[in-house]
């Protein structure tokens, strides 16, 4: 009798085992095919106009360098085509993320910065991707700063527009410091001063806006503030609903050498431990620059070439 309970009781015991991951089974597979269809929407929502990436930026191959143990390093480029034939590299970053730290650190290289250009000489930093592509770039920043990059990212600014209006359809939290206007044969730049919420359109706009006395200047840290505010919204409850849509809308806009084993383990580790802040550090304003103008060149930011160079691996530690 007590044996025919036990086995009894074992065999409900499996019961509910097999109940429970099937269970979990059924709840991972509707999670897969959730992602899969967001994706595939996104990607099929897509501008059918956009006109993609341009498949070749310079002759050379990416030749990344593996990150330091436990950290990974990526070139970060924010161009903007425009159907122009020189595509200009607008916004230049290194973005760090230490997963054994869980820290995310974020550099801004100011594009007029006076650096050697292997094989050209000296001239503005972001000559380098007009002249070689992110290889170019990848030895330039090698070469001036003692950074190894092992991956880079190119977004064109019409995919920054797509993921911002797809992540946050009600817009980005943005306090907007004066009111800005600018406009010129392809964009037009209207925002007032208070706080706001922005679409991806004018998000892209107050990022980029620099006519005023500042510059450059004050364009990198509205970059950096951006990136801020898009990180809280990536990590939302609504945010990750809405990722993998935004992942598919985006990607005619964006090249990189980044694999898809590559972006969805960092992508994990970063959502299932997100940092709570990005460190940031703006060269060379952070660490001092005098203007001067150079011929041929016009206004570049000359630096203490040592002292930049330290100051960047030491915050890269």
């Amino acid at each position: 009798m007590e044996e025919k309970r036990f086995n009894t009781r074992r065999a409900k015991r499996k019961k509910r085992t097999r109940r429970i991951v099937l269970g979990f089974f059924i709840f991972f597979v509707l999670i897969g095919a959730y992602i899969l269809y967001e994706y595939t929407a996104g990607l099929r929502g897509a501008n059918e106009d956009a006109p993609g990436m341009n498949e070749s930026y310079g002759d050379e191959p990416f030749e990344g360098i593996d990150s330091p143990e436990g950290k990974t390093n990526v070139l970060l480029l924010g161009i903007d085509q425009r159907g122009e034939e020189t595509t200009r590299s607008d916004t230049i970053m290194i973005g760090q993320y230490d997963t054994d730290q869980n820290k995310l650190k974020l550099v801004s290289l100011m594009r007029d910065t006076y650096v050697n250009i292997p094989g050209y000489g000296y001239k503005k930093l972001n000559a380098a991707f007009a002249l070689g592509g992110p290889e170019l770039m990848r030895q330039t920043i090698q070469e001036n700063f003692g950074v190894d990059l092992e991956y880079y990212s190119i977004i064109d600014f019409n995919g920054f527009v797509s993921i911002v209006n797809t992540i946050a359809p009600d817009g980005v939290p943005i306090t907007v410091e004066k009111d800005m206007y600018y406009k010129d044969g392809v964009q037009t730049i209207d925002l007032k001063a208070g706080d706001q919420n922005l679409n991806g359109k004018e998000l892209l706009g107050y990022a980029r806006f620099r006519n005023d006395s500042y510059g450059d200047l004050m364009r990198v840290e509205r970059q950096q503030k951006v990136l801020k505010a898009l990180k809280d919204e990536f990590v939302s409850f609504t945010g990750l609903a809405r990722l993998p849509r935004a992942l598919g809308s985006i990607q005619p806009y964006v090249k990189t050498n980044m694999g898809t084993t590559s972006i969805l383990g960092l992508g994990t580790d970063f959502l299932l431990n997100t940092p709570d802040d990005i460190e940031t550090l703006t060269i060379p304003k952070d660490v001092g620059y005098s203007n001067l103008r150079v011929p041929g060149e016009g206004a570049v930011l000359s630096h203490d070439e040592e002292k930049t160079r330290e100051a960047l691996q030491s915050f890269l530690e």
